[in-house]
């Protein structure tokens, strides 16, 4: 849930480049640009594009298969391409599946509307695209040139990627796993945002201009500043960790080890997050849950059915621990997981149910209590109860919650954690529990 926010972002290609670099992301004024016209535009673009192509060739040591066309795009015209492409990769029952799960987590406020916000926060943050249908690179209009030369790094790295690897491959991705996903998105950005940096390095008066760029700005990121924080840092870390990691796998052999990654990809966030866990080729569990609509009542229906992965975890405990530390430490031990998410049409009532597999039970353990201590931030003037007898009790470890959204329980199993939330009070908890720990 978490992650799929951020691919619907990562198919477009785009970069945030202020947000990687420490700033904000930055765009000059038409005006202050001083672009005499249109034509001459996309002149000195296509010229650009040719030197600082070549010069990423030989950084990333991928061979120009073909020339890169490219072109300056007007903000209506990327926001007509945003649009394209969120109808194209995401439906409506997608779409509402995602809102639906934000604020079920707790992520977003109950008023958010994700469709209409997505659209106005990747207009004002792209700087520049490539676009995998067309094979063809684009740099906003509203930008300086020369100090976008990085930018242009990065956009002509997935243009090599993609001669070489095929990045429409991507575009495509089963759904229910957007943790896996993530992370070969992660691959794809942190690559290219490693190249970018090289290629600064090389180039340390364009380096410059780039950083005055981003400090010279008649455009705020009023959208990016005002997001919900899930949604601001799921943004930014396919290009944050996805450079570390790709770093770390350049360090330990080099850009063949990095282009290798993209036949043996990264399986999660986990191993984006620890790549010794990439190299060691330690892989998820894969996880299942019941169909279990008709315990629930009459009407519900599950619209969402996925991985929220470490990363997504983080961020779902960290909403409400306020504790950055303790919530990595608490989902630091991920092994696997699995959740759907159901609703009511009729009540408007959702649910959430989670199971989570850990590396050891000290592991599992560790998130047991820091998802108790978050469920009861979660839910204001929740109330523990008996949910077992005695002798049932006996033997188990759990915590259930009466909130004004449901019933929540979280039961500790050895190395599991089964979490469900917002189950009506009418429904038999204890029936349901049996049936997700079959």
């Amino acid at each position: 849930m978490i992650n799929r926010l951020v691919l619907v972002y990562l198919v477009f290609s785009l970069l945030i480049a202020g947000l990687v670099l420490g700033g904000s992301a930055a765009a000059s004024s038409p005006q202050s640009a001083g672009v005499a016209t249109s034509a001459a535009r996309n002149a000195a673009i296509v010229a650009t594009t040719v030197a600082v192509l070549k010069e990423t060739s030989q950084i990333r040591e991928l061979t120009i298969i073909r020339p890169v066309k490219s072109g300056a795009q007007t903000r209506t015209d990327i926001e007509r391409m945003v649009v394209k492409n969120l109808d194209h990769q995401t439906t409506p029952a997608e779409m509402h599946a995602t809102e639906v799960a934000l604020k079920k987590f707790g992520l977003v406020p109950a008023h958010f509307q994700y469709r209409p916000f997505v659209i106005k926060l990747l207009t004002e943050q792209v700087a520049g695209y490539y676009d995998t249908k067309a094979q063809q690179f684009y740099l906003a209009d509203w930008i300086e040139l020369e100090g976008q030369k990085p930018v242009m790094a990065h956009e002509l790295t997935h243009a090599l990627q993609d001669q070489h690897f095929n990045l429409r491959r991507f575009e495509e991705w089963p759904k229910g796993d957007s943790d896996a996903e993530m992370a070969a998105h992660a691959l794809i950005e942190g690559d290219a945002t490693l190249a970018m940096s090289l290629y600064m390095a090389r180039n340390p008066l364009v380096a410059l201009a780039f950083m005055r760029s981003l400090g010279s700005t008649t455009s705020s990121s009023k959208n990016f500043d005002s997001a919900p924080r899930a949604l601001r840092e799921s943004l930014v870390f396919p290009y944050e960790q996805g450079m570390e990691w790709a770093t770390r796998v350049y360090k330990k052999g080099g850009w063949p080890m990095v282009s290798q990654a993209f036949a043996k990809l990264p399986q999660s966030t986990e191993q984006i997050l620890h790549p010794d866990k990439y190299f060691a080729s330690e892989a998820p569990v894969k996880i299942s849950l019941p169909e279990v609509g008709n315990v629930l009542g009459s009407g519900w229906k599950k619209v969402d059915y996925d991985v929220n992965g470490e990363w997504g975890y983080y961020l779902v405990l960290d909403e409400f621990l306020k504790a950055p530390t303790e919530s990595k430490r608490a989902a630091a031990g991920w092994a696997g997981d699995r959740y759907a998410i159901y609703e009511s049409p009729a009540t408007g009532r959702v649910a959430i149910l989670q199971l989570t597999a850990w590396d050891t039970v000290e592991d599992a353990r560790d998130f047991y209590e820091a998802y108790v201590k978050r469920t009861e931030r979660r839910y204001e003037g929740a109330q523990s109860f008996e949910l077992f007898t005695e002798k049932e009790a006996a033997g188990k470890e759990f915590k259930a919650f009466q909130t004004n959204e449901g019933n929540v329980v979280i039961e500790l199993r050895n190395d599991r954690v089964l979490i469900v939330e917002g189950v009506p009070g009418k429904v038999e908890t204890k029936a349901l529990l049996t049936m997700l720990w079959k």
